[in-house]
């Protein structure tokens, strides 16, 4: 559920008038629903029987600090992937006991950060990753908490490029007499200790099933990490939860943790889970204005360089006239200036729209600002918070002279 809705034929978030945020802010924006994130986060955490769990938001998702700080409020800690990740977190003064830190290839610099700053755990991707952090973890007499993320071999996830849990792909470490390896090793070095285990099978996730046969696969491999001696406090069975785009009908949240209390009922370790689309991208739309229209073509503001999913992935996101009823609906290809094929919004979507209309974009709050960029010298739009009648700039528009802030032209 969101709080995006029609009132007497003109689109709210909440108790804003879309109309008005484009006219005050312009097109193309983001818009975000604090109720919609609040309430997605809670079902979550709420769902849980047991106290014993941790929800951790993937900040890649939506990274922006003003959301980071709603979300912590309700309770989340934070799944990062980078180094700049965890300095938005820090700086929204998330607790780091709450924050782990994933992905295949963090440099020295980003360890050393997270050590000094005492995260709960780096996710090892690899033998030579967790050598390293040994290493930085030695000179700095810390000791670093870790989890091995292994690859259970589910093939699931919405799309092959967003399928994580493989032999073959680049995440987690696959062979799992390389985990037990990497598992004795950790146990007898002075300078790293082993808090967990974990593992992610993909994004965009359709069923439970997946879930419970990686769930299996987890509890397995930790019965034989922990004969080593180790003590897992936590089994990090990752994120990737569906949400309907188009028409889909995910699992919920509620769904999911039933299934994996039910697999775990007898585990002493922490439940942990990453959600991240699930949580932010139905609270999220992306505010448009049509330019031109052109044969089938309603050729909008908005660009690839504004939302990359329909171009990366072929994503379909529903659109709506913020103008309900304004006549008879026609198949429209929406595209952006954008000089690229594959600069499109929607191909084929039944609409009604005029030149001027605005239009929302839906589903646009995961994977939507964060993936965006300055392409063909493009400034980025604005974001904005609704909260209940008011709505927040979490996010200024940029400007061109913002293009140009970080350029130098050498002895001018």
């Amino acid at each position: 559920m969101d709080y995006f809705e029609y009132k007497d034929n003109e689109l709210f978030c909440e108790e804003v008038n879309l109309k008005d945020i484009a006219e005050n802010y312009g097109t193309p924006t983001y818009v975000y629903s604090k109720k919609t994130l609040e309430r997605h986060a809670r079902a979550y955490i709420d769902s849980f029987s047991s106290q014993n769990h941790l929800v951790c938001f993937s900040v890649k998702s939506l990274s922006n600090i003003a959301i980071l700080k709603v979300l912590k409020d309700v309770g989340c800690g934070f799944d990062i992937v980078s180094g700049g990740e965890l300095h938005r977190a820090l700086a929204i003064k998330a607790d780091p006991a709450k924050i782990i830190f994933s992905g295949v290839g963090k440099t020295s610099e980003e360890i050393e950060y997270a050590i000094k700053n005492k995260i709960l755990s780096f996710n090892i991707e690899s033998a030579s990753e967790l050598y390293r952090i040994e290493k930085i973890a030695k000179q700095l007499s810390i000791t670093a908490s870790v989890s091995i993320r292994f690859n259970p071999e589910v093939d699931s996830g919405g799309h092959d490029y967003i399928t994580t849990g493989r032999k073959g792909d680049k995440f987690g470490v696959s062979s799992l007499d390389e985990v037990m390896s990497l598992a004795d090793h950790i146990s007898k070095s002075d300078d790293i200790n082993m808090v967990g285990l974990a593992c992610h099978i993909g994004s965009q996730i359709l069923n439970l099933e997946s879930y419970e046969a990686a769930a299996k696969k987890t509890i397995e491999l930790a019965d034989k990490i922990n004969s080593l001696g180790a003590n897992l406090e936590f089994l990090d069975m990752g994120g990737g939860l569906g949400v309907p785009y188009n028409g889909e009908n995910p699992p919920n949240p509620k769904d999911l943790i039933a299934c994996l209390e039910a697999v775990m009922s007898e585990r002493s370790e922490k439940i942990v889970l990453e959600p991240g689309r699930t949580i932010s991208a139905n609270a999220g739309i992306l505010l448009t204005t049509v330019q031109y229209i052109k044969d089938d073509f309603l050729i909008v503001d908005a660009a690839m360089n504004d939302l990359l999913r329909p171009s990366l992935y072929g994503a379909k996101h529903d659109v709506w006239n913020i103008k309900k009823d304004i006549g008879s609906p026609k198949n429209w290809n929406i595209v952006g200036p954008v000089c690229e094929s594959s600069d499109f919004i929607r191909k084929d979507i039944a609409l009604s729209a005029e030149e001027n209309d605005v239009l929302a974009v839906k589903t646009a709050g995961a994977y939507g600002f964060v993936m965006s960029s300055n392409y063909n010298s493009r400034t980025r739009g604005a974001e904005i918070l609704i909260d209940k009648d008011v709505s927040h700039v979490i996010k200024t528009r940029e400007s061109y002279s913002n293009l140009l802030d970080l350029e130098h032209i050498p002895n001018d």
